[in-house]
């Protein structure tokens, strides 16, 4: 990525959440280092002293701390102490976690979503402009260069009116329950307390969200289903959502966990009054393309019919496939460009990423899919 060597220096790092058994984590760490741009200097990593110092041990930290209060009061007072924190808990974590380092003055990267109540959400926005700090929120498919490209697509007014939006998100490793039998992972995703929502709050949100990414569409209201169908489990594991935009667009957003064949099955199609687009996470070096009237076109990444926006998240020549961990890393880059030029006094350019305004918003969308699953399905406005 050409912007990793505008500002010079590394985002002093710390991490809450993300030790061993964690999945998350580990990409986190992996995409903060894609472009040399962070180092990780402290940690907090488990809800278990013991197991947060056994994890920092693992990967080699020198600052370990028992628990993320002790964390953010030591690295507020150390000249030396870091300028962001990573937190990768179970949902319920999120909004005290950031409050404590937003409250010592230090910027936040947290996963999705950001929190599972809206008004945690917006007192950590309240915070954050108050004190001035970096709020960013890693949904990473929002960097991939391929959603980039279509943003910018629909921005330049190539699909003319948007009338259609589609996009689901389908995985199928909740097909049974694993939660009964102590899976880590599947015991707090399927925990209301800890995740705030099942399949609507894990997969769903990165699937509004995408939509939200590439159209700038705003949702005026929608009519959801939410089914659990594993039995015995306490929370969704299906959504179904029609939706309304503002401007008269219309879309369908279906999340499902219980789909046999579907490992990770993220696409969006969006359709205009000039042409359509379709995009699949599986295959994400390829955008489809078709003018109203035209062929259906491949538009691939590092092509010379990719736009300035797909490059710029683009690191690789053509032909070599780019993937999760490089749109992680790409998204990591994107916030250190804006951490870096605050420290130098500069322009961040075009670096984006999602902010806790749009975790809010997320937030806002899975409570409003929530209330209208529990009164039947009925359409329910969604909060401003």
């Amino acid at each position: 990525m050409e912007q990793a060597s505008i500002f010079p220096g590394r985002i002093r790092l710390g991490m809450v959440g993300g030790g061993e058994g964690a999945f998350i984590g580990a990409v986190h760490r992996h995409a903060a280092r894609f472009d040399d741009r962070y180092e990780l200097l402290a940690g907090a990593l488990s809800s278990s002293a013991e197991a947060s110092q056994r994890s920092g041990r693992a990967l080699g930290l020198e600052r370990i701390y028992d628990d993320y209060q002790q964390m953010a009061t030591a690295e507020s007072a150390r000249e030396d102490g870091i300028e962001a924190v990573c937190i990768v808990t179970p949902n319920h974590m999120h909004a005290p976690v950031a409050r404590a380092f937003l409250e010592a003055g230090m910027h936040v990267i947290c996963d999705k979503p950001v929190t599972i109540h809206s008004e945690d959400a917006r007192m950590l926005k309240a915070l954050a402009e108050e004190r001035g700090l970096l709020f960013a929120v890693t949904h990473n498919y929002s960097a991939y260069p391929m959603v980039r490209h279509a943003q910018q697509m629909v921005r330049e007014g190539a699909l003319g009116d948007i009338r259609v939006v589609q996009v689901q998100y389908a995985q199928d490793w909740l097909a049974a329950p694993l939660e009964q039998s102590g899976q880590k992972q599947a015991a707090w995703r399927t925990d209301p307390a800890k995740a705030g929502g099942g399949a609507i709050g894990d997969i769903g949100s990165h699937a509004w969200q995408l939509a939200d990414t590439i159209t700038g569409l705003r949702l005026e209201s929608l009519a959801a289903q939410l089914s659990s169908f594993v039995p015995g489990r306490v929370i969704d594991d299906d959504v179904q959502v029609l939706l309304r935009y503002k401007g008269g667009a219309r879309g369908m957003l279906w999340a499902s966990q219980v789909a046999p064949g579907c490992t990770n099955e993220l696409r969006i199609r969006v359709v205009g009054s000039a042409g359509g687009i379709e995009w699949a996470q599986e295959q994400p070096n390829e955008l489809y393309w078709t003018p109203l009237g035209e062929p259906t076109r491949i538009v691939t990444r590092g092509s010379a019919a990719m736009n300035a926006a797909g490059a710029r998240t683009s690191r690789i020549p053509a032909g070599h496939p780019e993937g999760y961990i490089d749109a992680f890393g790409a998204l990591y880059s994107e916030i250190a460009t804006h951490l870096l030029a605050r420290r130098h006094g500069g322009d961040p350019g075009a670096a984006q990423f999602p902010t806790i305004d749009d975790g809010l918003r997320g937030v806002l969308f899975i409570e409003a899919v929530q209330a209208s699953s529990r009164t039947g399905g009925c359409w329910t406005s969604m909060p401003d």
